[in-house]
């Protein structure tokens, strides 16, 4: 078989889960649009709670996803654009303000400010991921966009920041090497959801995004085009299965699958009566049971992770209804019954998000176990080789700030 073929327009997004381990690899296409050209994906044994505990498992994982993504897209994956989650994610937001010297902005005003909002104490063992501004003020002015070449004496700036553990990175990144990957960035993975599935109108206007993967839930708050607040909660969808082989004394993988095809969020919108049958562990008989004793275990595990969710929106002052509603992503949003249940505990409508404005194989990506996947791989479209906004680089929504990057790599290694 021919070795793939290295390609210079192409961008592997490597989305390391706690369930499975997706590379969807994509390429900008003659329309300026995204093409997903190749796709793999393999079960991750070497994560918990979005935290790798195992390198040989993961570095396994993520050599079979590559290699199928390979594959299938026929190109040689050297580099990666890759994900962060986990309950060592922290965010906050933050202000800082400059003298306008000359009295008007340049750009070593716009990094002095952001530079400036930076300063804030974090402990010694995390790092800055991502400085995304939210807003620039000028004097009285507010709500700038770009405050490059506006006049005026004060330069404010208002940003969210969100830190990581930098052992937890680091695993990530040494996972990456063992596979002979380099990493080009990490990236919140909510964040990367919603480049994927979010429209620029409901980042606008106001919308919540839950991401449930298997091991975490991500919470990120838009408005007016910026976020507002991120929130990772280490609780998502293996935790639903652990209760339901816990009840039904099956092994995880029948768990899941059962879960898959007879579970629902909400026992009312189910049939109690109906039976299914299934495998106990180690059981050399058929075991039957009912939809209603399943949703007795299910319901109540939906009903925290959103009950925590709303508490969050309590504690930070965002628990009003916002515009565009709420958008579920991840592999715990095919949940039958998920929507009403978000609905109902956080007084929003909702919407299932799917990765959005793709070409190729969007048939096979177009779900949400893929919007980690495909948010990277816009992400890394967006910006590979481009000047940021600011000056900085990359550009895009997210606003990271690659120089801060660079110098966590310096201490990391």
């Amino acid at each position: 078989m021919t070795a793939p073929t290295p390609r210079d327009s192409v961008i592997a997004g490597l989305d390391i889960g706690t369930s499975k381990v997706a590379c969807v690899v994509g390429e900008r296409n003659s329309f300026g649009g995204v093409d997903i050209i190749g796709i793999g994906s393999h079960p991750s044994r070497g994560l918990r709670k979005g935290n790798v505990i195992n390198i040989e498992d993961t570095v396994h994982s993520i050599q079979v996803a590559v290699d199928e993504a390979e594959m299938m897209a026929g190109v040689e994956v050297n580099s990666v654009y890759t994900n962060i989650a986990g309950g060592h994610i922290h965010s906050v937001n933050s202000a800082g303000m400059v003298p306008i010297r000359g009295g008007q902005v340049a750009q070593t005003d716009v990094d002095k400010v952001l530079e400036a909002a930076q300063t804030i104490a974090i402990p010694t063992n995390r790092r800055v991921i991502h400085v995304i501004p939210q807003q620039f003020k000028i004097d009285e002015q507010e709500e700038i966009d770009d405050p490059r070449g506006m006049s005026g004496v004060r330069l404010s700036s208002e940003v969210h920041i969100v830190t990581a553990a930098v052992a937890a990175a680091q695993n990530i990144i040494r996972c990456c090497e063992l596979m002979r990957l380099g990493v080009r960035d990490i990236v919140l993975g909510p964040l990367a959801s919603a480049e994927a599935v979010l429209t620029a109108d409901e980042k606008e206007l106001g919308v919540l995004l839950i991401d449930i993967g298997g091991g975490t839930t991500d919470l990120t708050i838009y408005s007016q085009g910026a976020v507002l607040h991120s929130f990772v909660l280490p609780v998502g969808g293996n935790l639903i299965d652990s209760d339901i082989a816990y009840a039904l004394a099956a092994s995880n993988t029948v768990a899941e699958r059962i879960k898959q095809d007879h579970g629902c969020a909400l026992r009312e919108l189910v049939d109690e009566a109906e039976p299914f049958d299934f495998m106990q562990v180690g059981g050399d008989r058929i075991h039957s049971t009912n939809k209603g004793m399943l949703c007795e275990v299910i319901e109540p595990r939906v009903s925290e992770i959103f009950e925590l969710l709303a508490k969050e929106l309590q504690r930070v002052g965002h628990n009003r209804v916002l515009p565009a509603g709420v958008v579920v992503t991840g592999g715990g949003s095919l949940l039958p019954g998920i929507l009403k249940a978000a609905e109902r505990f956080l007084g929003m409508p909702a919407r299932r998000g799917v990765p959005r404005e793709i070409g190729g194989l969007s048939d096979v990506v177009g779900t949400p176990e893929y919007a980690t996947g495909v948010g990277l791989v816009k992400f890394g479209l967006e910006n590979y080789g481009s000047p940021g906004p600011f000056g900085q680089a990359p550009v895009g929504v997210f606003a990271h700030l690659r120089g801060q990057f660079g110098r966590w790599f310096d201490l990391v290694f």
